[in-house]
């Protein structure tokens, strides 16, 4: 079983990485006129969950930021998925 030091031998830097990149997002938002983005927001939201003492923090975010919302559509507006609940669907923005 690895200790914390190894775990942060080997991690540490792809988490640092990952770090400075939703920066970087929140950055390039933040100097962009517009409309607020639910997506931007959400995330901001699922910020204090990090920070949070749980051993169970990934899980966390991953519900966060999930649609729940059991209705069909009549038709998709594209093939794909948003990566945060819509506001209008009661989510987490």
């Amino acid at each position: 079983m690895p200790d914390k030091k190894k775990i942060a031998d080997l991690h540490f830097m792809d988490a640092r990485c990952k770090l400075i990149d939703l920066a970087a997002f929140f950055d390039r938002m933040d100097r962009h006129e517009g409309a607020a983005d639910y997506r931007d927001q959400a995330l901001r939201a699922a910020l204090p969950i990090l920070l949070e003492n749980r051993g169970d923090r990934a899980k966390a975010v991953l519900d966060f930021l999930s649609d729940e919302s059991s209705e069909l559509l009549e038709s998709a507006p594209f093939q794909g998925a948003f990566g945060a609940p819509m506001p209008e669907k009661g989510g987490a923005a």
